[in-house]
């Protein structure tokens, strides 16, 4: 009754060959549901009993069912990780460890409204509130008032192994727990969970060509099985954990204007002309309607069209792009290249449509730079991709996120960028962080570096760090910025601007040293102006915050904590 137009035959054809190739690899559906069965109860069963040091557990488990009968309950787990405290973790940041782990987790509500709100506690007047406060799904909105507004959820399939489930309580161990005083329930479970998570009135896994039962894993086996990411009796992570450091939350009312002191001023201006790529830094620059002049008005794209970023492809940050204003054209460089140059004015030729999911999830109109171009990044990069320029007609591409501020952020256009037009960041905000970062590396730590990692538009001197939270507005020299919002990180700060490496210290010590989320700089909207002075932006120019109104601050974690 729904079908749109021809039945779709194929596909109902397909299913019985679909079938019958799961038949030949698995044995059929009862023994996938007694596999994945005896993954999830055994995982189940682990994270239930972690604990931190003073007793509180480490994850908040929901779920309708014992986990003791696989008829009634599937190879799915639904919690929400907690800090010491017992406050929820935000899913959001919980997915952006779990991806440094190359673990791939569900957040958010799961496209089920009900037992999200039965779970959760949330009332209907609660769902109201959370709209109100600009969330929506699958947004990164993952806690409103210190409630959470979703969950994590881990699956398991036929090709899930026991591994599989080690490596997922391995990433919970060493991201929450620290390394002593903390008993896992590991070594005397293994077996037992093994052998009786399947009910008796099931059939074993007995048939060698079928799927594999679990092993018997004794304790001795288990230290000396190195598949088994080495883990020992008292499952000792390998890599310095985190430390949960949550900051204390408190009602201030803050006045309007920011208190007299040390003035604040624009120490660095950088532009990325080609997204994800390296940054242009500036002493002065120009600011169009979207931003920056320039700013990632180019991107590099793959086969199908879709947007590379670092997370992708992380030798991007290896790439140079600087513009020439007098000659008209951006100067591409990389090491082992010979330069290459595109030209600032708009190309006529053919366009083309692509979707890019990064730049809210809006189809980006775009037109080609050229096949010498295209050869230039694909001998770089080792693989066919593209370089492609917004196109001047894509207006109506604009903020989405309910904000205030006397000019509505909805009105204002965007260029290639994520969420806003600019990232701020303050360097005392980086000195804070690079304590943190340097006593978990156990090496010095060169600002720039970690000012670069943090990829800002505009990095300012102010005396106290994170204070740009606070602000509601700004105005460097004739220009006037709305903040929008905290920019949430995400694992591209892990990757060395210098040389393309990975480090997922960096992530992990952002969120130990904020507490429960990896905020890290504020997103600015440019307010136009009605004045007669250039729209120019310079380095050393005088930063005049305007403080929010009876805001919730959230300072840094002192060093005791």
């Amino acid at each position: 009754r729904f079908e749109d137009g021809t039945v779709s035959f194929l596909d109902i054809i397909a299913l019985k060959h679909g079938f019958d190739a799961l038949e030949k690899l698995t044995g059929g559906m009862e023994k996938i549901k007694q596999h994945t069965f005896a993954l999830a109860h055994y995982t189940y069963t682990v994270l239930s009993t972690l604990k931190y040091a003073n007793g509180a557990p480490v994850v908040r488990i929901y779920s309708d069912t014992d986990f003791s009968n696989p008829d009634v309950q599937g190879p799915i787990i639904n919690f929400n990780m907690l800090d010491e405290n017992g406050e929820v973790i935000g899913f959001s940041q919980v997915d952006k460890m779990a991806s440094l782990y190359n673990i791939h987790v569900r957040t958010g509500c799961f496209c089920n409204t009900g037992a999200c709100q039965m779970h959760l506690d949330i009332s209907n007047e609660d769902m109201r509130k959370n709209l109100q406060a600009g969330h929506v799904c699958g947004d990164d909105i993952d806690l409103v008032d210190g409630r959470p507004t979703g969950s994590v959820r881990i699956s398991f399939g036929y090709m899930s192994s026991f591994e599989d489930a080690q490596t997922f309580l391995k990433f919970i161990i060493t991201t929450r727990l620290s390394k002593s005083g903390t008993a896992i329930p590991f070594q005397s479970s293994v077996k037992e969970l093994t052998t009786e998570s399947v009910p008796d009135d099931h059939p074993s896994f007995n048939n060698a060509d079928k799927l594999s039962p679990l092993p018997h894993i004794s304790d001795r086996e288990l230290r000396n099985n190195s598949s088994a990411t080495k883990t020992t009796g008292n499952w000792q992570p390998t890599e310095t954990e985190v430390e949960s450091i949550r900051a204390a939350v408190s009602d201030i009312a803050v006045p309007t204007c920011r208190r007299g002191g040390k003035p604040i001023t624009v120490t660095n201006i950088y532009l990325y002309p080609i997204k994800s790529c390296s940054a242009f830094e500036v002493a002065e620059w120009p600011v169009g309607n979207q931003g920056l002049l320039y700013d990632r008005n180019w991107m590099v794209v793959n086969q199908n069209g879709v947007c590379m970023t670092q997370k992708q492809e992380p030798r991007l940050c290896l790439v140079n792009p600087s513009v020439d204003l007098t000659k008209k054209v951006m100067i591409i460089q990389a090491e082992g290249m010979d330069p290459i140059s595109v030209s600032l004015e708009e190309n006529t030729g053919k366009e083309t449509v692509i979707c890019e999911s990064k730049v809210c999830t809006h189809r980006a109109k775009t037109f080609d730079c050229g096949d010498r171009i295209a050869a230039w990044f694909s001998m770089f990069l080792g693989h066919p991709c593209r370089l492609t320029r917004q196109s001047s007609d894509m207006k109506n591409r604009s903020h989405q996120k309910n904000t205030k501020g006397p000019t509505p952020a909805t009105n204002i256009s965007l260029s290639l960028v994520n969420e806003a037009q600019y990232l701020l960041i303050n360097i005392a905000s980086i000195l804070h962080l690079k304590e943190h970062v340097s006593a978990r590396l156990e090496e010095p730590l060169e600002t720039e570096e970690l000012i670069q990692r943090f990829r800002a538009n505009i990095v300012i001197s102010a005396p106290e760090s994170f204070e740009e939270e606070e602000w509601a507005e700004i105005s460097i020299g004739a220009l006037r910025f709305q903040v929008v919002g905290p920019c949430s990180r995400c694992q591209i700060i892990c990757i060395d601007q210098q040389s393309g490496e990975r480090n997922k210290e960096f992530l992990q010590s952002l969120s130990a040293a904020r507490g429960r989320k990896t905020n890290f700089g504020i997103y600015l909207m440019n307010q136009p102006l009605h004045s007669s002075f250039p729209d120019t932006l310079s380095v050393g120019s005088q930063v005049l915050p305007v403080l929010k109104e009876n805001t919730e601050i959230q300072p840094p974690a002192s060093s005791e904590e």
